[in-house]
């Protein structure tokens, strides 16, 4: 019974992949009720699970997919690869009112280039304090404090070694992990509680999952918006980070 089990998780392992993340998900909100309150939102949890799932399925295996190198979670690569992920981007996009977006005007705009050049800025002078001196490796770390999904873009393009590229993945994430879980806690502060100043913090933040997690933590009806304008910083980054910011990086390195 087990054999054959088995034998239709791994046949069927796109189906076995969103049961897994499905479940997952599910386990993650009940821990947000039931532990936090939901001041730690379900999908922060998620994340963190994922990540642990990540480590050990790699270590088990010592394979380079995490969780995604044993057979019956082969799905998960599929799952988490660029097609789902950029139809789930391009999916959050469907709520905004266009209406709203104009509303911005020039913060909107400030807000993207302010959110895109800060990172790489930063990320580039913390590379560098570490060693990472080449413009090449200063470029994608600062992508990848831009987002996790810059990071690679740029690193793949300028040619970076994948030790780089691993870590401009993880800057990424780091950021992502404290924009959910940081969200609702200033949210009060900085006024974030109407469409604009979700629109504003989007392209200041830059990263869709962070923005779109902490966003649901702090008002579901702001989610749109914020992924929206997050979800342009990230095709900003990836045109701008293997040209204007390398050649600007390359100057000063």
């Amino acid at each position: 019974m087990s054999d054959s089990l088995k034998s239709v998780f791994v046949d069927y392992s796109l189906v076995t992949a969103f049961a897994v993340i499905g479940l997952t998900v599910g386990f993650s909100y009940f821990l947000s009720h039931r532990l936090t309150r939901g001041r730690l939102h379900g999908s922060a949890i998620a994340i963190m699970l994922g990540l642990l799932m990540a480590y050990f399925g790699g270590m088990e295996t010592h394979g380079k997919k995490g969780i995604a190198d044993l057979p019956i979670f082969a799905g998960i690569g599929l799952m988490g690869g660029n097609m789902i992920r950029d139809l789930a981007i391009v999916a959050t996009s469907m709520g905004v009112h266009l209406g709203e977006i104009r509303k911005t005007g020039l913060g909107g705009v400030v807000s993207l280039l302010v959110g895109v050049f800060v990172p790489f800025i930063v990320g580039a002078g913390v590379a560098r304090a570490f060693g990472y001196t080449d413009a090449v490796s200063m470029t994608t770390i600062g992508a990848g404090a831009a987002t996790f999904i810059v990071g690679p873009v740029t690193g793949t393009a300028l040619g970076a070694s994948s030790d780089i590229i691993a870590l401009s993945v993880a800057a990424g994430l780091v950021k992502a992990i404290l924009v959910m879980i940081g969200t609702p806690f200033i949210a009060k502060s900085i006024g974030l509680n109407n469409p604009r100043t979700a629109l504003i913090f989007g392209g200041l933040m830059g990263t869709t999952s962070g923005v779109a997690g902490g966003l649901a933590a702090t008002d579901p009806k702001l989610v749109p918006y914020g992924a929206m304008t997050a979800t342009f910083h990230t095709g900003l980054g990836c045109l701008l980070g293997p040209s204007v910011m390398y050649f600007l990086i390359r100057q000063v390195a």
